[in-house]
């Protein structure tokens, strides 16, 4: 039996498929792996990767920025207003946001904008560069 699994953001449904094992962040939490048969459950995310480890394939990670994740009858929803696959995230694009986040923190440490933008451009290199995988177990 696997798990139906769909990362949905306004403007598309980034992946939709079955797997084994989802794991994410939730705020105040910690991480949270979803294996078939959980009990339902509703939890806002952080910002951090999303594993999907797939019947078919390598697993999927996904960069989350904040949303929710909803787990019922074998199905793992996750709804994020802003969320990229790996292999949708443009690396330089990313690498700009973080050295412009980097500056405005040493400009100003208590920038939490800027704190937040950091945290998230790190998310997006990490998913990108492959190195979450190390991360999430």
């Amino acid at each position: 039996m696997a798990l139906a699994v769909e990362v949905v953001s306004p403007e598309s449904i980034l992946y939709s498929g079955e797997a084994s094992m989802v794991v994410c962040r939730t705020v105040g939490g910690g991480d949270i792996a979803f294996l078939t048969g959980h009990v339902p459950f509703i939890g806002a995310l952080s910002t951090w990767a999303v594993k999907i480890a797939t019947i078919e394939g390598p697993d999927v990670f996904v960069a989350v920025h904040g949303g929710f994740v909803e787990v019922s009858n074998d199905r793992v929803t996750i709804l994020s207003d802003v969320a990229e696959v790996a292999d949708q995230i443009e690396v330089s694009r990313a690498e700009a946001a973080q050295e412009r986040a980097e500056a405005a923190l040493r400009a100003d440490p208590t920038d939490e904008a800027a704190r937040d933008a950091l945290e998230r451009a790190t998310v997006r290199l990490g998913v990108a560069r492959g190195t979450m995988a190390g991360v999430i177990h």
